[in-house]
Order: structure tokens, then C-alpha cells, then sequence
């Protein structure tokens, strides 16, 4: 039995019909076409599919469609500007070659957003396990990292550190 969700997606309002029983990633990728929000293993303990929901980021795998009833969803795609410009924290990425593959890339992106968007300065510790809840192959962790860091002091007005 479908059933229809209303939600606002990337600051556009959503009406669509889901399948009660579906993951919110899968009506993001498959009915509204968000491709950034990745699945990879369905069980909540890559990151792949971490989307922000109300400000705060959770994994879409293992958060049914119906749970976003009147929410605000931000994939990836929503932190481009209004001509299609990086944010910040995207714009960083580039630049500290944060990304390879580019699988876990939405998915820490959105994360480092929340992050970023507390207005708090965390030490490497403490980024690094607000970021331990993603899994990556390719880039070994340090350019995201240096990524994070990097749009954390740049967004407080500081000079980041010589390491």
C-alpha cells in the first residue's frame, strides 16, 4: 500500500508516494533521483548514506521514509549555491585531495557540515571521532581531516595551525 510522504528536500517542498516500509535512502535515490546519498551497507555503519534531517546527521539506510513526515532533508546536492557553486566545506574537499573514489564523499561531507555548523573548535580528537562514523578505502582519513579542519578555523575567523 503507498502511502504520501510530504517532507522539504533541499529547500524544495516533496509530495511523494512511498512504500511505507522503505529507507529514507531509497526514496531519495530512487524516487526523487538524489544519487549523492550512496547505499553501501544498509546497516547503519558506513556512512555512505548519511544525510542531514532538522539540522542534525543521521544514515538514511536505517531511517524509514515515514519518519521524514514534515522533516527537512539536506543531501549533498542542497549545499551547492544557487549557480551550482561548492560550499565551503565541498570547495575544501578539492582542495585537500579529500576524495578519491568519492563513495563515502556525501556522506562525510554531510556530516563535517554538522559539525562545522555547531560553531565549536574541536581538537584532531575530537574530529576525528565526530568523523569516526564513516568508513573509507581510498583516502586514508588525513586530507578529510585536514579538509574539516581546515573550513573549522577559516569559518572562526582563525589561522589554521602549522601541524
Amino acid at each position: 500500500m503507498m502511502q504520501i510522504l510530504h517532507m522539504t528536500v533541499n529547500g524544495k517542498d516533496v509530495e511523494v508516494g512511498i512504500d511505507p516500509r522503505e529507507s529514507l535512502a531509497d526514496t531519495l535515490r530512487e524516487r526523487l533521483g538524489l544519487t549523492s546519498v550512496k547505499k553501501g551497507c544498509e546497516v547503519g555503519e558506513c556512512g555512505a548514506c548519511t544525510v542531514i534531517i532538522d539540522g542534525e546527521a543521521f544514515n538514511s539506510c536505517i531511517y524509514l521514509a515515514v519518519w521524514a513526515e514534515g522533516k527537512h532533508i539536506t543531501t549533498l546536492e542542497g549545499l551547492l549555491g544557487p549557480n551550482g557553486e561548492l560550499s565551503d566545506i565541498q570547495q575544501a574537499f578539492v582542495e585537500e585531495a579529500a576524495i578519491q573514489c568519492g563513495f563515502c564523499t556525501p556522506g562525510f561531507i554531510l556530516t563535517a557540515w554538522e559539525i562545522l555548523e555547531s560553531g565549536k573548535e574541536y581538537t584532531d580528537a575530537e574530529l576525528r571521532k565526530l568523523l569516526s562514523g564513516h568508513l573509507c578505502r581510498c583516502t586514508g582519513y588525513e586530507n578529510i581531516l585536514r579538509a574539516v579542519k581546515k573550513t573549522m578555523y577559516k569559518r572562526l575567523g582563525k589561522e589554521l595551525p602549522q601541524s
